[in-house]
């Protein structure tokens, strides 16, 4: 039966770890690392990951900011908060909960956030060095992020691999499959365009699927001794499941990650290494910035 990849125990790992940089900055700074959330609207789910953030935040004692705003705030109102935060040097950090009401643009926000502060790894500028494989230059998608962890904890080859990537989003299927490039494996990137997706699961070294249709992936699907990851997440009668089909794939798979505790976990602990690593990144631009002088 298959390694479970143990996404809760992964995250408290890194977040305890995150705690003890967090502490020794708040000693040599004389303040901590700071996130400033932004919420629109009164979404239930929103408010349900934004309070998590939050809590999250806290855990490891990272300062945070909780701007909430009305379901009618316009575009610009909403971009003058935003370049608000830009400009706050006490603000180290900075997310847009998405989606956001109807008539506001996800891009644009996503562009007017600086890209020293995109703890979401969202801008353009993140996700062209996510695609060079600048990663210590950059902030990195959450999710993808999270992944690559896994597979350095639990000490999964990729090189050479034949990798799947079932889901092209911009946010997750995009850079995790340029992730899995950068790290030599051979990747196929599947969408809900593919004709006949099982002959590219079926070949997969290590398939990651993000889709969000619950049981997607069935176990005629997986190679064996296959690694599977499931990024999907969806409520069918009251419970929560996955992509994929995890009873029966965890038979066959070498290693799988459960949902939830899995790859959820990881996002919310990979926006926190964000939070710290934008802190350090500004504070070595700002000690270049004096040698120059």
């Amino acid at each position: 039966m298959a390694v479970i990849l143990d996404g809760r125990k992964l995250s408290e790992k890194i977040r305890s770890s995150l705690k003890e940089e967090v502490e020794r900055i708040r000693e040599k700074f004389k303040r901590a690392p700071t996130l400033a959330v932004v919420l629109v609207g009164n979404n239930p789910a929103s408010e349900i990951y934004v309070n998590n953030k939050i809590k999250a935040c806290k855990k490891v004692g990272i300062s945070s900011i909780d701007k909430r705003l009305p379901e009618n705030t316009s575009q610009e109102e909403l971009n003058r908060i935003v370049k608000e935060l830009n400009e706050n040097p006490e603000v180290d950090g900075i997310i847009v909960q998405l989606p956001l009401p109807e008539g506001l643009s996800c891009r644009e926000v996503i562009n007017y956030i600086s890209p020293e502060k995109d703890v979401d790894g969202f801008h353009p500028l993140n996700l062209g060095k996510c695609v060079l494989g600048l990663y210590e230059e950059g902030l990195m998608p959450c999710t993808p992020a999270g992944v690559m962890e896994f597979f350095k904890e639990y000490k999964i080859e990729l090189q050479g691999k034949n990798a799947v990537m079932v889901g092209h989003s911009n946010i997750v299927g995009k850079p995790l499959a340029n992730m899995l490039l950068n790290a030599n494996a051979t990747v196929s990137v599947c969408h809900v365009h593919t004709k006949d997706l099982k002959s590219y699961t079926k070949e997969a070294d290590i398939l990651c699927v993000a889709t969000g249709v619950p049981k997607l992936i069935k176990e005629d699907m997986v190679k064996e001794g296959a690694v599977v990851i499931d990024i999907g997440i969806s409520r069918v009668n009251g419970k929560i499941v996955g992509d994929v089909d995890f009873e029966r794939v965890k038979e066959k798979a070498s290693a799988i990650t459960p949902v939830p505790g899995g790859v959820g976990p990881m996002t919310i602990t990979m926006l926190l290494y964000n939070t710290v690593k934008a802190f350090k990144l500004r504070k070595e631009l700002e000690s270049n910035s004096l040698h120059r002088r």
